[in-house]
């Protein structure tokens, strides 16, 4: 029966309208293997993914075998480098280990050279030892003759120290002789060594005042006063009377054979004890010789010094009885 296109495009509609029957009708119309080349595309395609992933990670195993072949040229160059710096270091070993073999014979021949040294050495050691020995006698000897010798010494020192104990007191005695001489010499000689600065010079023994100024001190500055070596009491000049405004002055005065600083102070000090009563005082320290300290320390506190007729610092003094 002939197939009319009407009928065809029916069928074509039908299929459109249908689509179950198409697949029954490509069963029919297609074969097992057209039937399957979709699958079959499929797996080639996926196929070709993996190759071109293989493809890739080939190429980029093939790149990193390639770097590391560099880099193993690079190493094999060092390699050789060093095998060749290596080769010239065993080159200077072998030189130095010449050298050093030259050298231990050297030693070996500076060893038996100190052997024989040291053979010397110890038999001269030996004959030190026998001369020490000897010199330890001697020297023990010595010490018995130095241990008799400062026994001596001692018994010389002690003697000495008796000599300069038995001097010191001499001393003592001639000095203490002296000064009794020098305040007798100020008290017979009164005028003669303060004429200069008042007249009717009177020398007042210092118990003859003390009723009248004991009152006025305590204990221990009475102590102190008693101590004083001379007293004298005068008139001052009209020239220097005018210019304190002080008719009578006492004198207190300390003296010694060589006037120091403590006798300057010792002056000063008993001075003021005594014009606790109302004197009017000038000290005074008074002596063949003085020492800088005694001029430094008269000019501070105002104290007379007296050198055998020589009046020093009597401005400073008149202005300090001024003041008091």
């Amino acid at each position: 029966m002939a197939f009319q296109v009407s009928e065809y495009r029916d069928l074509i509609r039908l299929l459109y309208e249908h689509p179950e029957w198409r697949e029954e009708l490509r069963q029919l119309l297609l074969t097992r293997e057209v039937l399957d080349l979709p699958q079959v595309v499929r797996e080639i395609a996926q196929t070709q993914r993996e190759l071109a992933e293989a493809q890739k990670r080939t190429e980029q195993r093939v790149e990193e075998l390639t770097q590391a072949q560099r880099e193993l040229a690079e190493a094999q160059k060092r390699t050789e480098q060093r095998v060749e710096e290596l080769t010239q270091a065993q080159r200077e070993l072998a030189e130095a280990q010449k050298r050093t073999e030259q050298r231990v014979e050297e030693l070996t021949q500076a060893q038996r050279e100190l052997a024989e040294a040291q053979k010397r050495t110890e038999q001269r050691v030996e004959e030190l030892a026998q001369a020490q020995k000897r010199t330890e006698q001697r020297v023990e000897e010595l010490a018995q003759a130095q241990k008799r010798t400062e026994q001596r010494v001692e018994e010389l020192a002690q003697a000495q120290r008796k000599s300069e104990t038995r001097l010191d007191r001499l001393e003592q005695q001639v000095g203490e002789l002296r000064g009794d001489m020098l305040e007798i010499r100020y008290r017979q000689r009164a005028f003669s060594f303060f004429g200069r600065l008042i007249s009717r010079a009177e020398v007042i023994e210092l118990q003859d005042v003390l009723p009248t100024i004991e009152p006025f001190l305590t204990n221990a500055e009475y102590d102190d006063l008693v101590l004083l070596d001379v007293l004298i009491r005068g008139r001052l000049r009209p020239s220097f009377s005018s210019r304190v405004g002080i008719e009578e002055v006492w004198l207190a005065i300390e003296v010694s054979g060589v006037v120091d600083r403590n006798d300057v102070e010792r002056a000063r000090r008993r001075a003021d004890l005594l014009q606790k009563a109302g004197l009017k005082v000038l000290p005074v320290a008074a002596g063949p010789a003085l020492t800088r300290g005694a001029q430094q320390a008269a000019l501070k506190l105002g104290v007379l010094l007296q050198m055998d007729g020589r009046l020093e610092y009597l401005e400073q003094a008149l202005a300090e009885l001024r003041s008091g």
